[in-house]
């Protein structure tokens, strides 16, 4: 059972690239439509600058695949070293994973802000639970 664990760690990285490759699609399509010379977004300040909203979405949830899913893959990797990741460790990587999935799909698309924090905030749920459960079976 330990090593399904890494079964959602290797979907939240698909996830990650995911987001990584509609990132740059909706960035170089932006700029090579808009005829945007290279040199005049060489840097993330003016890059946001010029680029929509629309199109910085998934600059914007990529950031957020690099806060706390890093305690998500460290919780994960743990349980796997110690050989403690028992099935509700793995139902509830799953449930974190799914609504990750959830908050990327709503942040890189029509951005409704209260659906998007909803899925933020189930997921920090599920992680934190996570987080509390390891930490008691360490002690």
């Amino acid at each position: 059972m330990s090593h399904a664990i890494l079964q959602p760690v290797a979907a939240l990285m698909l996830l990650t690239l995911v987001v990584w490759v509609v990132m740059y699609a909706r960035r170089f399509a932006y700029i090579i439509s808009n005829k945007i010379e290279a040199q005049s977004v060489a840097s993330p300040e003016l890059l946001n600058a010029v680029l929509p909203e629309a199109v910085n979405r998934p600059s914007n949830n990529l950031k957020n695949l690099f806060e706390l899913p890093l305690i998500f893959y460290a919780v994960c990797i743990s349980l796997l070293v110690l050989q403690e990741a028992d099935a509700w460790f793995v139902n509830m990587a799953w449930a974190y994973v799914a609504l990750r999935a959830a908050h990327s799909a709503v942040h890189c698309s029509l951005n409704i802000v209260l659906v998007r924090f909803a899925a933020y905030a189930l997921s920090s749920v599920v992680l934190w639970m996570m987080v509390i459960r390891f930490a008691l079976k360490l002690m």
